[in-house]
């Protein structure tokens, strides 16, 4: 800044000093709530926080491991690789995903809200795109 010619810089406060160590604390706690609430389930735009996966006994004793993965939430909503789909879209996904791949593995991670109706048209989706099977994500009971 120049102030040279009328003195400017005689008539301006001095800088504070006492506030350095504000910049410090400010900066520290921003950094801190990014490493809290910074995990993939608390700033993903994907699922909402209610979404719940149903409860079964003995549900990890069949699990086996599975090529793609699908969530589910409503009736007329399901993610897949990060895409928002609905039902149609859901079936032109699978049988894009199956086709030229014989023996692919779905896991269905469907809401426990979700209709035994539509979670069975998933099923009869995948079945008909080509998956070798279909496995229904499930918690253990507690």
């Amino acid at each position: 800044m120049i102030t040279r010619p009328l003195e400017l810089s005689s008539r301006l406060r001095p800088p504070p000093r006492g506030f350095e160590i504000l910049f410090y604390v400010n900066a520290g706690l921003i950094a801190l709530f990014f490493v809290l609430f910074g995990s993939r389930f608390v700033l993903s735009p994907g699922l909402g926080v209610d979404f719940r996966v149903p409860e079964m006994p003995e549900a990890v004793a069949g699990a086996v491991p599975t090529d793609v993965v699908i969530a589910i939430k409503g009736a007329d909503l399901a993610f897949v690789e990060g895409a928002k789909v609905d039902f149609p879209g859901l079936r032109q996904y699978l049988t894009e995903r199956a086709r030229g791949h014989p023996g692919l593995r779905l896991l269905v991670q469907a809401d426990a809200s979700l209709t035994t109706r539509n979670l069975t048209e998933v099923y009869d989706m995948a079945r008909n795109a080509g998956f070798a099977s279909v496995q229904i994500a499930a918690e253990p009971l507690r």
